[in-house]
């Protein structure tokens, strides 16, 4: 493969690696989001508890007690389903940050291979140079011998 294709494959990979990167941060920022609404809806819930132990204190009937417990259900229902959405939140980070680390790995060992081919050209190119040069002086040797 040729130090251009590498070249070219680099900066592919490259590419992959940032689409991979923005999708780790967009996942990193809905499982921070959900945790947000989460956290939200838990504190809103132990107010609204407070509030029926205010009321309770003072009095309350059974319908209002009835509304208030079945509004603190619906708070529940969700928070689980807040719960469960941050666990997916969650798993789909860990994905992300796996494809991110594996696509990083592709591009060390693109970055290797390219390395490696410049130095084998830088190589290759000093030989060539010396081998010039050990030619010039054997020139130079042979007019001077003729001299």
């Amino acid at each position: 493969m040729s130090l251009k294709q590498l070249n070219t494959l680099y900066k592919y990979e490259k590419d992959k690696e940032n689409k991979a990167a923005q999708q780790l941060q967009a996942a990193e920022l809905d499982y921070q989001q959900n945790i947000q609404r989460l956290d939200s809806v838990s504190d809103y819930r132990l107010e609204y508890m407070k509030r029926l132990n205010q009321r309770s204190i003072k009095g309350i009937d059974s319908i209002t007690f009835s509304h208030f417990h079945a509004f603190i259900a619906k708070l529940d229902n969700a928070s689980e389903q807040m719960s469960i959405a941050v666990e997916q939140a969650k798993a789909l980070v860990v994905q992300r940050k796996k494809q991110w680390l594996a696509q990083r790995q592709k591009i060390q060992a693109v970055e290797l291979l390219r390395d490696k081919k410049s130095k084998a050209i830088a190589t290759l190119a000093d030989k060539r140079e010396q081998k010039m040069f050990d030619e010039m002086a054997t020139q130079q040797f042979v007019r001077r011998q003729r001299s």
